[in-house]
C-alpha cells in the first residue's frame, strides 16, 4: 500500500470498527438508545464530574447551544443532573446520575469483553502488529488533538 492509499485505508477500518462495535453493544442495552454525541458528553461528565455546559462544548468540539440541547436531553432521560455553579449562580455544573454511571459502566464492560474476546481470536503475529501499532496510533490521535486546539 502507498502513502497516499493509507489515511482512507486507515480512516475506514477505524470507522468501520467503531460502528461494529457500537452496533454490537446496542444489542441487548436496557433504557433509551443514546446517540453517539449524547455518550460523548456523559462519557465526559463521568470523567469530569461537575464540568461546566462552555467547558464541555470546547472539550467536545462543539457549539454551546448544542451541548445544551445535550444537557437538556440527558437531564430529561435522568441520566445528567444540572447543579447551580458555586462562583457564578448562572452558570451550571454538570453531573452523571447514578443510573448514568451504572449505564456507561456496563457498556464500557461489555465493550472491553467484545474487542478481547476479538482480539483473542487473532493470530499471534496479529496480536503482535495491533501492539507494535499502538504508539503510532497515539501519535496520530493527539497530532489531530493538537491541531484541532490551534484552530
Amino acid at each position: 500500500m502507498d502513502k497516499t492509499d493509507l489515511p482512507d485505508a486507515l480512516v475506514g477500518v477505524l470507522t468501520s470498527i467503531q460502528r461494529l462495535v457500537r452496533r454490537r453493544l446496542r444489542q441487548g442495552m436496557t433504557g433509551p438508545r443514546l446517540r453517539g454525541a449524547q455518550v460523548e458528553l456523559l462519557r465526559l461528565v463521568a470523567a469530569n464530574p461537575g464540568i461546566g455546559v462552555s467547558a464541555a462544548a470546547k472539550e467536545l468540539y462543539l457549539a454551546g447551544n448544542s451541548v445544551s440541547t445535550l444537557v437538556n436531553q440527558l437531564t430529561a432521560a435522568g441520566l445528567l443532573r444540572r447543579e447551580t455553579g458555586h462562583d457564578d449562580r448562572r452558570s451550571a455544573r454538570l453531573l452523571p446520575t447514578p443510573e448514568a454511571e451504572a449505564r456507561l459502566r456496563a457498556w464500557e464492560e461489555r465493550r472491553a469483553a467484545l474487542v478481547r474476546e476479538q482480539i483473542e481470536r487473532l493470530s499471534e503475529e496479529d496480536r503482535a502488529a495491533l501492539s507494535v501499532a499502538l504508539p503510532a496510533l497515539r501519535r496520530l490521535a493527539e497530532g489531530l488533538h493538537e491541531e484541532m486546539e490551534m484552530a
